[in-house]
């Protein structure tokens, strides 16, 4: 996907990083990757649900704090993913500031949080083994981006570069799902009704498959050839079904967070085709 070239002003970045060791981050062994695909807390997963932080929400104009003096510029240059991350961060805030826009909600942009093997969020400590995860508590995509080396080793999503952006784009997602209000009704509702809890959950996760897909089809013009391929095969790599197969556990949908590989390839299909979300907005409206 070739996207524009970006103005480091324009995005929210901060680093944890601090020296940049080796550019990337803490290696996982394969018994951690398989731990948080058991525990499902891979790709997305809500870590203010687990810890309670939902109603620490900051303000928008909390600041972002650059870490042993790195400006965002320095942040985003260390290697090719965190470049790439951050053209993805801008990407994704020049598509869905308009959208909102347009719909009267106010859009404040997320921050793209860095760090290398273990760190610290609004939701508490951030770990490479959870994967990339968004905190609502301070309204913050944090990555490991060593994560991307082992995505597409141990996960078999690929190692095409599209399949990185859908990360970041569907941690986007959940920013979305953030400013509109739809995740704090869901977590009510799951609240209140605890047994529809991982029902609800994988719908908040193939709506932020969709929208990851929005961006894409909005941003048509930058999809190279073997994207489209490259979305789908990440898509079906990190099916709850899927996941369970690989960690040699029988396929439970009641334990299901995410959705099947089959279900999140067909989110990100209509978010893809369409380049619409209203239509990401019918998951929810369904479920």
């Amino acid at each position: 996907m070739r996207l524009n070239p970006f103005n480091p002003g324009s995005i929210r970045v901060e680093d944890q990083r601090g020296g940049f060791p080796g550019g990337g981050g803490g290696k996982l062994g394969c018994g951690t990757i398989v731990i948080a695909l058991i525990g499902a807390l891979v790709f997305g997963i809500d870590p203010g649900q687990m810890l309670g932080t939902l109603e620490q929400a900051q303000g928008p104009g909390s600041q972002v704090q650059q870490q042993g003096g790195t400006s965002v510029e320095e942040s985003c240059a260390v290697n090719q993913y965190s470049q790439e991350s951050c053209a993805a961060l801008a990407s994704l805030d020049q598509t869905w500031a308009p959208v909102f826009q347009q719909a009267g909600i106010e859009f404040r942009q997320p921050k793209l949080v860095f760090y290398t093997g273990g760190g610290r969020s609004g939701c508490g400590a951030a770990q490479s083994a959870m994967g990339p995860f968004y905190c609502p508590a301070d309204q913050g995509i944090y990555i490991d981006t060593s994560f991307y080396d082992q995505m597409a080793r141990e996960m078999g999503a690929g190692p095409g570069d599209f399949a990185r952006y859908y990360v970041i784009a569907h941690e986007y997602g959940h920013h979305i799902q953030y400013l509109t209000g739809v995740a704090g009704q869901i977590r009510s509702v799951q609240q209140q009704d605890p047994r529809r809890a991982n029902q609800l959950q994988v719908l908040m996760e193939l709506q932020a498959d969709c929208y990851a897909g929005v961006w894409a089809g909005r941003n048509r013009n930058a999809i190279e050839p073997g994207d489209f391929e490259e979305g789908m095969q990440a898509a079906s790599s990190i099916g709850d079904d899927t996941l369970m197969r690989r960690a040699g556990r029988a396929v439970d949908a009641e334990s299901f967070t995410h959705g099947t590989s089959e279900q999140r390839m067909a989110a990100l299909r209509l978010g893809l085709e369409s380049g619409d979300d209203t239509r990401c907005d019918a998951i929810i409206g369904g479920g």
